[in-house]
């Protein structure tokens, strides 16, 4: 399967998507790629917040949903991030120039779509955020928001 365009995978048109390439992916974890522009969205010119760092975690783990629907014949559905624990980074700002490596990997699938995954930002290959994301994909995205679906 080409990964090397992201959007096919996540549920963000346009500036929304974050990530800029899949790097590799196996069957509970995803590793993506960003490069920290002055044009990237949240960027004043010269960084991006840290806070940022949990957005970019979240649509890797959107993009691990969207190879896996993927590789099934489905179409990509949009998911929920429920909380985030334990958000560290040793980083304020990301600067421009910076190449983030956004890892996920997932600890926990329940039948009802709810996943949590631990989660971490590197450059250069130093970790410099780190997270524990619980997110929510339910089978019926649509009905589940006109609240017909549990």
């Amino acid at each position: 399967m080409d990964t090397t365009d992201i959007r096919q995978f996540v549920p963000h048109a346009g500036l929304m998507c974050l990530l800029d390439s899949i790097l590799a992916q196996g069957d509970t974890w995803l590793e993506a790629e960003v490069t920290i522009r002055p044009d990237s969205l949240f960027c004043d010119g010269e960084s991006v917040g840290a806070w940022v760092g949990i957005e970019y975690m979240a649509q890797a783990i959107g993009a691990f949903g969207g190879v896996r629907a993927r590789q099934q014949n489905q179409a990509v559905k949009i998911g929920f991030l429920v909380g985030t624990r334990k958000y560290e980074s040793s980083w304020p700002l990301f600067p421009v120039g910076s190449c983030l490596r956004v890892r996920v990997d997932q600890e926990y699938e329940a039948d009802n779509g709810l996943s949590v995954f631990q989660c971490r930002l590197d450059c250069e290959e130093v970790a410099i955020a780190s997270a524990s994301i619980t997110v929510f994909q339910p089978v019926n995205p649509e009905d589940y928001l006109k609240g017909q679906a549990a």
